[in-house]
C-alpha cells in the first residue's frame, strides 16, 4: 500500500509542478521546461525530497523510453514537407555535417577538459548531438522567428535525437562493451535506422489506411481516431524493438530503432490527410505536456551534488566549449550562404539546449556502468547533465531576450480569412519579402494553403488567444479578410485596441459599413468600390492600368522608413548612384507630405522613399535605406 501512495503522491507533485511551470511560461513567456528543470532538483532527493524515481525501480528506464518516444512523436507530427522547404540544404547540412562536428568537437572538450577516456569522450559527444523537440519546440512556441529559422531548429532537434539515440548506444557498445571494428559500428549504425524508419512508415500506413479506409462509430470517431494514432506511437516504438531484439541487432540496453520507429512515423502521418486532424493535434499537445512534465522532472530529480562537484571548474570549461565554440563553429559553417541573415545563423547558434535524449540515455549508461567503473559514470552523467542544465537555463531561459537583442523576431503581417481576397493578399505581401500568416478557422481551406506553401494558424479570429498564438503582439500589419463585415469589424477593434497594431486593414463587404469601421480607426477597403475603382482606370487610364498589370507581374513599388546612418544627408541624386539597376525613387514622404525628389533635396532620418522598379531591384533598395 505505501508503494501506492508513494506513486500517487509523486504523480500529484509532477501534475502539479507542470500546471504550475506552464502557467509561468505563459505569463514570463519563458519556455516551460526551464522551470521543470529547475524543480525537478528541487522537488528531488537531493532537494525537498518530495519525489524519488526509485520507486519506479527496474521499470523506470521502459517508461521514459516510452515517453520519450510519445514527445518524438509529437515533434515528428508537426514537421511538414512545404515548411522544410524553407531551407533544405542548411537544414541537411546540420544533420548531417553538423552532427559529425558535434560530435568530435563535444568529444575533444570532454577529452582534454576532464582528462577521462576516449571512450567516454566519444560516448558524451554522441550524446550531446541532440538538441531535441523537447525543449526546441517550447521555445518556438514562445519566441515568433522566421519561419525558416523555426523550422530549422525543429527539423534539426527530431533529427538528432534519432541520430544521437542510436549513436550513443552503437558508441557505448563500440568503446565500453567491447564491440570490435569501426566497420561493425557504422553497419550497426544504418542498420537500426533503417529498421526503424522501415517500421515508422509501414505503421504509418496502417494507420493513415483504418483513419480513412475504415468506418469508425460517428458517436465516439475523435476519440477513436485519437486512440489510434496514440496506439501508433507507442506500437511503432515497440514493434520496432521487438524486431532489432529478434534479429540480434539489439545489445543489452536495447536498440533505439523504436526513436527512429516513431519519428518516421510522426513524419509521414503528419504529412498526409487524416480526418479528425484538430482533436489529434489538441489530444496530442495535451498528452505530449503531461509526458514532458513528468520526464524531465523525474530525470532531473536523479541528479545528485557528487555528480557536478566531481567535474568542478573542468565541467564549466566543457559546457562553454560545447554551447559557445562548438556549437556556433557548426553552425555558422552549415548556413554558408544567403537563405539565413547573419543575425538569424548567430540566433541558430545560441539555442541548441540538449534535452530528453541525451538525459535519458545518459542515466541508463550510468545504472550500468555504476558497478564497474564508477569513476565514467559519474563523469559522464555529470557531463551530460551540466550541459543539459546550463543550456536549457541559459539558452532556453534567455531565448526571447536573445533574438529581440539580434532582431531576429519579425513584424508580422496576419492576415484572417484564407479566402480568395485572404489568399491573394497574402501572396502579394510574401512576394515582397513580408512574414505572413493566415488565420483561418476552416480546416479543408487550412489543409489547401499548407499544401501550398502558406504558414497557416487555425482558429477563429475573432477570438484574442488565436491571434495572440498568431503573433498579434508582434504585427505591424494586421488585414481583416473574411466575407461578414461583423467578423472584420471585431478583429480590427482587437488589432487596434488590444493589441495596437500599427496598421489595421479590412475588407468591407457592404459600402454602408464603411463608416462604421473608419470609426474605430481602421483603413476600411469596399469591395464594390475596389471593383469600380479598377474598372474606372481601364477605361479612364488604360496606359496606367495595363502597366499597373504589367508591374504586378514583373516590377513592385514599396515604401521604407529611412534607418541608414550612411544615407542620411545625401541628395536624392547620390542616393540615386548607389541604387541598384531598375529602381528609381518616385516619392518622398515626410511628416504626413508627399512631393516629389528633386535632385538637390536631401535625405532625412525617418523619410518614407518610394522605389519602383524591378522586384528583386526594389527589394535590395528597402534592404540598403532600412536594413
Amino acid at each position: 500500500m505505501s508503494g501506492a501512495i508513494a506513486i500517487v503522491q509523486l504523480v500529484v507533485t509532477v501534475l502539479g509542478i507542470g500546471v504550475a511551470a506552464q502557467v509561468l511560461a505563459d505569463r514570463l513567456q519563458i519556455p516551460s521546461v526551464l522551470f521543470l528543470i529547475v524543480a525537478g532538483v528541487v522537488v528531488g532527493p537531493e532537494g525537498l525530497g518530495l519525489i524519488s524515481p526509485a520507486i519506479f525501480g527496474d521499470a523506470l528506464p521502459a517508461i521514459v523510453g516510452l515517453s520519450v518516444a510519445i514527445i518524438v512523436f509529437e515533434g515528428a507530427f508537426h514537421l511538414h514537407v512545404d515548411r522544410l522547404r524553407e531551407a533544405p540544404r542548411e537544414t541537411i547540412r546540420l544533420v548531417t555535417v553538423g552532427a559529425l562536428v558535434s560530435l568530435v568537437g563535444t568529444a575533444l572538450a570532454v577529452r582534454f577538459a576532464l582528462g577521462t577516456s576516449w571512450a567516454v569522450a566519444l560516448l558524451v559527444g554522441s550524446l550531446l548531438v541532440a538538441t531535441g523537440p523537447t525543449v526546441i519546440t517550447p521555445i518556438m512556441n514562445v519566441v515568433p522567428v522566421r519561419e525558416r529559422v523555426a523550422t530549422t531548429l525543429e527539423t534539426e532537434g527530431v533529427v538528432n535525437d534519432v541520430t544521437a539515440a542510436i549513436l550513443a548506444l552503437v558508441m557505448f557498445e563500440y568503446v565500453l562493451l567491447g564491440s570490435s571494428g569501426l566497420p561493425t559500428l557504422v553497419e550497426t549504425f544504418l542498420v537500426r535506422l533503417g529498421l526503424g524508419v522501415a517500421v515508422g512508415c509501414l505503421v504509418a500506413a496502417v494507420v493513415w489506411y483504418l483513419l480513412n479506409h475504415v468506418e469508425l462509430s460517428v458517436e465516439n470517431a475523435p476519440q477513436n481516431a485519437r486512440l489510434i494514432v496514440l496506439i501508433a506511437a507507442l506500437g511503432a516504438y515497440g514493434l520496432a524493438e521487438i524486431l532489432a531484439a529478434e534479429t540480434g541487432i539489439a545489445g543489452e540496453l536495447g536498440s533505439e530503432a523504436g526513436i527512429a520507429a516513431v519519428a518516421a512515423a510522426g513524419f509521414v502521418l503528419g504529412n498526409v490527410s487524416l480526418p479528425y486532424r484538430d482533436q489529434i493535434e489538441q489530444f496530442k499537445g495535451d498528452l505530449t505536456l503531461i509526458v514532458l512534465t513528468f520526464v524531465f522532472i523525474v530525470l532531473a530529480s536523479l541528479l545528485t551534488l557528487d555528480d557536478f562537484a566531481a567535474l568542478g571548474l573542468r565541467g564549466v570549461v566543457v559546457v562553454l566549449a560545447v554551447a559557445a565554440v562548438v556549437r556556433p563553429a557548426l553552425v555558422l559553417l552549415c548556413t554558408v550562404g544567403d537563405r539565413f541573415s547573419f543575425a538569424e545563423r548567430i540566433y541558430i547558434s545560441a539555442i541548441g539546449p540538449r534535452g530528453i535524449i541525451p538525459a535519458s540515455v545518459a542515466t541508463l549508461f550510468a545504472l550500468e556502468l555504476r558497478p564497474q567503473n564508477p569513476e565514467a559514470a559519474t563523469t559522464l552523467v555529470g557531463a551530460v547533465f551540466l550541459v543539459i542544465f546550463a543550456t536549457v537555463v541559459f539558452e532556453g531561459g534567455l531565448a526571447r531576450h536573445i533574438a529581440q537583442g539580434l532582431n531576429v523576431i519579425p513584424m508580422r503581417a496576419i492576415v484572417v480569412g484564407g479566402g480568395r481576397v485572404g489568399r491573394a493578399l497574402a501572396e502579394r505581401l510574401e512576394d515582397r519579402g513580408e512574414e505572413v500568416v493566415i488565420v483561418e478557422s476552416d480546416d479543408r481551406a487550412v489543409e489547401r494553403l499548407r499544401r501550398d506553401g502558406f504558414s497557416v494558424h487555425r482558429g477563429d479570429g475573432t477570438q484574442k488567444d488565436v491571434l495572440e498564438n498568431a503573433g498579434a503582439d508582434t504585427a505591424k500589419v494586421i488585414a481583416a479578410a473574411t466575407a461578414d463585415d461583423d467578423v472584420n469589424l471585431l478583429i480590427g477593434q482587437l488589432a487596434r485596441n488590444t493589441f495596437e497594431v500599427e496598421t489595421v486593414v479590412a475588407r468591407v463587404n457592404s459600402p454602408d459599413n464603411v463608416e462604421a469601421f473608419e470609426n474605430l480607426d481602421i483603413e476600411a477597403i469596399s469591395s464594390g468600390m475596389s471593383i469600380a475603382w479598377s474598372m474606372d482606370n481601364v477605361i479612364e487610364r488604360p496606359g496606367i492600368a495595363r502597366w499597373m498589370t504589367e508591374l504586378d507581374r514583373e516590377g513592385d513599388v514599396q515604401e521604407v522608413e529611412v534607418t541608414t546612418e550612411g544615407i542620411v544627408g545625401e541628395t536624392v541624386s547620390e542616393l540615386q548612384s548607389e541604387l541598384p539597376e531598375n529602381c528609381h525613387l518616385a516619392l518622398i514622404t515626410r511628416d504626413t507630405e508627399n512631393r516629389l525628389p528633386h535632385p538637390d533635396d536631401r535625405i532625412e532620418r525617418g523619410d518614407h522613399l518610394t522605389f519602383i522598379g524591378r522586384k528583386e531591384a526594389v527589394r535590395q533598395a528597402l534592404e540598403y535605406c532600412n536594413p
